[in-house]
């Protein structure tokens, strides 16, 4: 392994030379991120998609019986990596015992560039030691020692570079770096790396051990920024080189094989010199600002939360968006009047106060504000007058702001008069992510603008008004039980007799959970069991297709008759277990899925929880149909998710990297990666940290 540490900046430091060859990236990429003020995180959660206990939190399926193993290796997956830093006789030594050589900006930058176009190992080279084997976790070794033994040895195909920062990382942070305390233990005079593999339970979703994992495996370089002492660096830089050779001696005394010699390294250059001429590996300035030109998945996934739940009419005048869509606004749009925030701790507007503000809002043309009660604040079973009521007061009168019109007062002398007609002010419902705590608010609102029963408005908010939003399974039961008075107040305040047919329910209502699934393209949806079973829903969505990935479907004799069996796939035997392969059934699912897009059949695709094997697939034809590396094809498909956390497990992770190389290799592209793997890895588990419970 090789590190890198920052030593004294040269007094007249000249520009170092570029790489020699720079082919242009396989997949092509969006824009830059901006560095605008981060958005708020979104209301999700981790869904739990099987029995077991695993600890941090992540769902897991065992299988009940070995799964056989099939090879699916490539003649390139079994090649060892080759690396710019080895052999690292031609960097110059600061120290020969342990060794720890010196290396330059432009070195750091070519050899990340040339890791980035080696081909991966194959996947059965790395799985199941990736996951984390810990001699004394007896669930985890019985578990995958029954599938490979000779996997309790570290693989020696694999070479990473692994980068390492002394001091501050909110500033001057390069393309992956990490900490000394990921990778080596916290008293200096421990010796050897981290342990980083579970002492106990059942996980296949280790994403925070993979650095730890593969920096056995990698050369290491290490900096630190200008405020850093270089002492300190060179100390760091020996306990690796001496964990290097620690690791590489236990290795040889439990195999024949040879393991590879990892080489440390410590940067020679100021960071100035990343930021002037290699900016492409420059993830944080040394002013703390995100460059844009390293994907940051927390902010690339507020990105697409931003984009996909940007503002959009619902009905007249009425915009239901994210808070992010509150600032101000281009020139030619007319600003909001009324600004409408649903949030879990707001109370129902009384009917004064509603009253009040609309005759401030006859005063005034600035913005007025107010808060409403979040999807799923109603609690069945038993709902009260004042709730319904305030509903259908505050539904009159975003439709009174909406379209204007007169208002009743009386003089001074008492008598009842008009007021000047009002004008028409936009309206905006939003809330922090634009699709969970305002669906009470906009459902019921579409119910009473447009005379819709609640499952209609459940339908056409999602179809005819093109908005991606989550409802509770509280808002369901609260609406079906306001409905009739919301559409007996609407008939009666635009004078029309109310039909008592359209009351009657479908039957598909009677097995929603409130959720739909999620679009995650304009043919393609995620979804759940329970989604890909509620035939009628699919049908009231136009869905066409299931894609059923490793679950049967229960569906009756005349619901399969009416489907079509050209239009249901069933991948089987697969299971979220962490051995079993979903790659080599990658192109079969494609397939079936853009078959459907040139037929004009949308499809659902599902698994038990539409978290991890049908998530992988909907990443993969993203990655397909959209042209994007596997981090930022992730980030998509998390945002669109809506109110569920996706988690394939480590292994699928995996394949889909390798799902990248093969897209470049079949358009005639040099691969490559945007991330190495365990900067993906680290990404997730930091995504993941707060919605998780962590040992």
């Amino acid at each position: 392994m090789a590190a890198v540490a920052i030593q004294p900046p040269r007094d007249t430091p000249t520009p170092p030379p570029m790489p020699t060859t720079t082919p242009t990236p396989t997949l092509p990429l969006p824009g830059a991120a901006s560095t605008t003020a981060p958005i708020p995180i979104p209301n999700k959660h981790m869904a739990v998609s099987g029995p077991g206990a695993p600890n941090y939190g992540n769902p897991v399926t065992p299988p009940a019986s070995p799964h056989s193993e099939e090879s699916h290796s490539s003649e390139e997956g079994n090649r060892s990596m080759a690396s710019l830093l080895s052999p690292a006789e031609s960097y110059p030594l600061i120290s020969e015992s342990p060794p720890v050589h010196t290396i330059d900006a432009a070195g750091v930058a070519a050899s990340l560039n040339y890791s980035s176009r080696q081909s991966l190992p194959d996947i059965e080279q790395l799985f199941p030691w990736a996951h984390g084997l810990h001699p004394e976790n007896s669930m985890q070794l019985a578990f995958f020692y029954a599938r490979k033994k000779s996997m309790r040895r570290a693989p020696t195909c694999y070479r990473g570079i692994c980068i390492v920062k002394v001091g501050d990382m909110s500033c001057a942070r390069l393309k992956g770096a990490i900490t000394p305390e990921e990778v080596l233990p916290s008293n200096p005079a421990t010796t050897g790396f981290l342990v980083v593999d579970p002492k106990e339970g059942f996980n296949v979703r280790n994403f925070h051990i993979q650095v730890g994992k593969f920096a056995c495996l990698s050369d290491i370089i290490i900096y630190g920024d200008n405020d850093v002492d270089p002492g300190e660096i060179t100390r760091i830089a020996k306990r690796v080189s001496t964990a290097q050779l620690e690791y590489r001696a236990q290795y040889q005394r439990n195999s024949t094989r040879e393991f590879p010699i990892y080489n440390t390294f410590v940067v020679q250059s100021p960071f100035s010199m990343f930021e002037n001429y290699f900016p492409e590996i420059v993830t944080i300035d040394s002013a703390g600002n995100l460059t844009g030109k390293v994907i940051d998945f927390c902010h690339w996934e507020r990105m697409e939360m931003c984009s996909m739940s940007r503002a959009t009419e619902i009905s007249k005048n009425v915009w239901l968006g994210s808070s992010a869509d509150t600032a101000p606004e281009p020139e030619h749009e007319p600003p909001y009047g009324l600004l409408i925030e649903a949030s879990d701790l707001a109370q129902l507007p009384s009917i004064d106060s509603l009253r009040d503000l609309g005759e401030i809002m006859d005063r005034t043309d600035a913005t007025q504000c107010i808060e409403f009660p979040g999807s799923g604040t109603m609690t069945p079973p038993r709902y009260t007058a004042t709730e319904v009521d305030g509903i259908i007061d505050t539904c009159r009168f975003i439709q009174s702001v909406a379209n204007g019109g007169h208002q009743e007062a009386h003089d001074a002398d008492g008598d009842l008069s008009m007021t000047p007609p009002r004008e028409p002010r936009r309206i905006l419902i939003h809330c922090t992510d634009g699709y969970t705590e305002t669906s009470l608010l906009a459902l019921a609102y579409l119910m009473y603008s447009e005379g819709l029963p609640a499952h209609s408005a459940w339908i056409q908010l999602h179809t005819v008004k093109n908005r991606n939003f989550f409802a509770y399974e509280k808002d369901l039961h609260f609406l079906r039980f306001a409905e009739h008075r919301i559409l007996e107040a609407a008939a009666e305040d635009k004078g029309y007799c109310l039909n008592y047919a359209v009351l009657n329910p479908p039957g598909w209502i009677h097995r929603m959970d409130g959720s739909l699934p999620s679009r995650i393209l304009s043919y393609m949806y995620l979804g759940n069991l329970q989604h890909a079973n509620n035939h009628g829903l699919l049908a009231a969505l136009g869905i066409k297709r299931v894609l059923s990935i490793g679950e049967e479907l229960s569906w009756t004799d005349k619901e399969k008759s009416k489907w079509g069996a050209d239009n249901a796939m069933v991948v089987k035997d697969l299971q979220d277990n962490g051995c079993d392969p979903l790659e080599y059934q990658f192109r079969r699912c494609l397939d079936f899925i853009e078959e459907g897009r040139h037929a004009d059949e949308p499809i659902l695709v599902h698994c038990r929880v539409g978290v991890s094997r049908s998530a992988t697939i909907c990443i993969a034809e993203v990655m397909r149909a959209l042209k994007l590396s596997l981090p930022r094809a992730y980030c998509y498909v998390r945002a669109r998710r809506l109110n569920v956390i996706i988690q394939p497990h480590l292994r699928f992770m995996y394949e889909l990297l390798k799902f990248e190389e093969k897209i470049s290799f079949k358009n005639r592209c040099t691969p490559k990666r945007e991330l190495e793997w365990t900067h993906i890895a680290r990404e997730i588990a930091t995504m993941n940290r707060p919605y998780t419970r962590q040992n």
